[in-house]
């Protein structure tokens, strides 16, 4: 199988994770219940006429057949047009637009704390280490690793809160100026995924610890912190780069529940709002955004496999 055709298989079943994502939230979002005409509308409190409601379900094709919904739905994605929001009464493209900017630096900061965090401590963990010291330090690392992972996002944040805004007044409670305001949304983000990666990294790093030209290396006078930046760690790193959509995955889904907690501004802030108001389009065109951004981070981690070791595209 050459580059060109491993690339089109990938592209291909992106397209077909795409199609999926946005069939599902079609779906989800109209057979969770409610009116989206009354919510078009201002909701309940807004007390719509009857007229008004008909009109809507005119307009915007509520009152065709389900199945006449989706053909549209989707001859509509195809042309690149995500529809209109519901709630903000402009272009589904404006609105994710204007949330786009603080995701991203969110996301961008707390993934760089993360790799950050979980390479110094897998180095620092990793066996072998000399004595009961390193031990120790492994099992403290891996018992915290553990705890992070199995807590909910919002825990973290909420602790991190008490411990930094409440009772140490380092940080704003909600969204402040500067980086001041991105430094606890980041790290709620930035521990789960860090936890993760240093598990990963530390499994690696004592396979390769216990490869032949680690021993070789070590004979030629380097430290036990030179070996293992200089020449494990790169070894190890793989596994993880293979595991990128799944950590963009966590990123995504912490955005949405930090920028809730910290209100922030952004897309997952943006998504739970349109969510909560029945907003169809602005929810679609969330998840879909979200979706490519999984498919093109899996496509260049599988791309860049495969011009390193070309054996991952052989037939």
């Amino acid at each position: 199988m050459t580059i060109a055709r491993f690339l089109a298989t990938r592209l291909l079943a992106g397209a077909v994770v795409l199609w999926a994502a946005a069939t599902l939230t079609f779906l989800m979002m109209h057979l969770a219940g409610g009116d989206t005409a009354i919510a078009i509308l201002g909701g309940p409190d807004a007390m719509p006429s009857e007229a008004q409601i008909a009109k809507v379900r005119a307009e915007y094709g509520l009152d065709r057949p389900l199945v006449a919904q989706y053909g549209d739905f989707l001859l509509r994605l195809t042309q690149g047009n995500l529809g209109q929001s519901y709630r903000l009464r402009i272009p589904v493209a404006d609105a994710i637009g204007r949330q786009l900017v603080p995701t991203i630096a969110l996301a961008l900061s707390a993934a760089a704390v993360s790799v950050v965090l979980a390479i110094v401590v897998a180095v620092a963990t990793a066996r072998p280490l000399p004595g009961r010291r390193g031990e120790a330090r492994r099992a403290i690392a891996s018992t915290s690793e553990l705890i992070l992972i199995a807590m909910p996002v919002f825990v973290i944040g909420l602790v991190l809160l008490l411990a930094f805004s409440v009772w140490l007044p380092l940080f704003p409670i909600v969204n402040g100026p500067g980086w001041r305001g991105l430094v606890l949304p980041a790290l709620t983000m930035a521990l789960p995924l860090a936890a993760v990666m240093s598990q990963i990294l530390r499994e690696g790093l004592e396979d390769v610890l216990e490869q032949p030209f680690i021993l070789t290396a070590r004979s030629r006078g380097l430290s036990d912190a030179g070996v293992r930046l200089r020449h494990a760690l790169r070894h190890a790193a793989t596994p993880v780069l293979t595991l990128a959509g799944f950590f963009l995955a966590l990123l995504i889904g912490g955005a949405v529940i930090t920028e809730s907690l910290f209100a922030r501004p952004g897309i997952g802030r943006l998504m739970v709002d349109a969510a909560n108001a029945g907003d169809l389009p602005v929810v679609v065109g969330v998840t879909l955004l979200t979706a490519l951004a999984y498919v093109v981070a899996s496509i260049l981690v599988d791309l860049i496999g495969a011009l390193i070791d070309p054996r991952t595209v052989s037939a």
